[in-house]
């Protein structure tokens, strides 16, 4: 019986965290659509420097991702099994990403160096 209290502890963290996340997310996307309106509304802001954020957030979560596996290892109880696996998740997601959007970039590339004249 001791199991399964324990596995409704766990299914409870990771319900209240997935609803965390999704607020996150949601106030992230407001944050960026407000960001751009009112950057819009001045000067649009160029590829390098949203390419650039993009960069610095993806490691910002890898370095997380780091520390806290680094932290678990170590054995601190302030850090959990779960925490660390979802910083894992959202660095392995956020680094997939910007590879895919540099395979976009070099293939747009190729093909703009391989037109005629």
């Amino acid at each position: 019986m001791s199991d399964r209290i324990d596995i409704q502890n766990v299914l409870s963290q990771m319900r209240t965290m997935k609803m965390q996340s999704q607020q996150q997310t949601q106030l992230v996307s407001q944050d960026v659509a407000s960001g751009l309106r009112l950057e819009g509304a001045t000067k649009t802001p160029s590829f390098s420097h949203m390419m650039t954020e993009a960069l610095d957030s993806v490691n910002e979560l890898q370095q997380e991702s780091g520390r806290l596996s680094s932290a678990l290892e170590r054995g601190d109880e302030s850090v959990t099994l779960t925490q660390t696996m979802i910083a894992s998740q959202k660095a392995g997601v956020a680094f997939q990403a910007v590879t895919e959007v540099r395979n976009k970039l070099v293939d747009a590339y190729e093909k703009i160096m391989n037109m005629p004249i």
